[in-house]
């Protein structure tokens, strides 16, 4: 009768230590990203005057001050006008600049360095510079003056940096072919690069929106009387520590989340489309 066979020596994963350090790594890295915001959604609906826990109870009234007292609303309104506006704009020219940067120009590197320098500013030197500016050219801090300006300036550099690889995406040859044909340019842009550009000059506006709708720090140094989202919500951190403030950034965060995500599947349609 013939013994059993052993079983196989169990072999040692040599790589079992370092993949639970990635996965605790990853676990307090998720956690320091998203706890914050599930505290503030907590908060959101707490029944109490004081924010902070203990909570005393749910409610939904902090959500209907902020949707109902006029001061938010207008802020909100401002806000999502300055920042529809900006990404209009911002993307307008960050086209416009795109198109010009498909072909061979003079100065093309020093005018890449002035768009993209705003990026490289700390957000507090970019608006006392902004600030001295507008007061050298005797400007008014006012919504759709200074605000405005120093919004497309934030925006631009992201807006171009965004577009412009999908300019350089499609095949040129579909506009030389027309050329040849006696096309003229604009009917050469209307009919074959626009309907190409279009989804993702979409969702970089859309994306332009968020970035100017959440702008602060160049925003707080040229405001004047009339107060965007952000520039509320600070001012109302300063001066008490409201209760209806978790609700307020509560929706912040999902109007700014919810274009971003419409803008990331717009461009997620318009990359597999190309």
């Amino acid at each position: 009768m013939m013994a059993p066979e052993a079983p196989p020596p169990r072999v040692r994963d040599p790589y079992r230590f370092w993949r639970a350090a990635l996965l605790g790594y990853a676990g307090i890295f998720f956690l320091f990203l998203y706890l914050p915001l599930i505290v503030i959604v907590v908060l959101s609906f707490n029944d109490s005057d004081a924010t902070g826990f203990p909570m005393r109870g749910l409610t939904l009234k902090w959500y209907t001050r902020v949707l109902t007292t006029p001061d938010m609303l207008a802020a909100f309104a401002n806000s999502a006008s300055v920042g529809a506006v900006a990404a209009i704009l911002s993307t307008g020219l960050a086209l416009l600049l795109g198109l010009g940067f498909r072909h061979e120009l003079r100065g093309k590197s020093a005018v890449l360095n002035l768009i993209i320098m705003p990026i490289l500013l700390p957000g507090i030197v970019g608006g006392i510079v902004l600030l001295v500016f507008f007061g050298y050219l005797g400007l008014r801090s006012e919504l759709w003056t200074t605000v405005l300006v120093a919004h497309v300036n934030y925006v631009l550099p992201f807006a171009f940096l965004t577009l412009y690889p999908r300019l350089h995406r499609f095949d040129r040859s579909l506009e030389e072919a027309a050329m040849d044909l006696g096309a003229r340019p604009w009917a050469i842009f209307r009919h074959i690069v626009w309907p190409l550009v279009r989804p993702g000059v979409i969702a970089t506006a859309m994306f332009a929106f968020t970035l100017s709708f959440d702008e602060f720090i160049r925003t707080v140094f040229v405001t004047g009387y009339e107060r965007t989202i952000p520039v509320l919500f600070w001012l109302l951190i300063v001066d008490e520590i409201a209760p209806h403030l978790p609700a307020m950034a509560v929706v912040i965060i999902l109007v700014s989340t919810a274009v971003s995500l419409a803008a990331f599947l717009i461009g997620r349609r318009a990359d597999r489309s190309a």
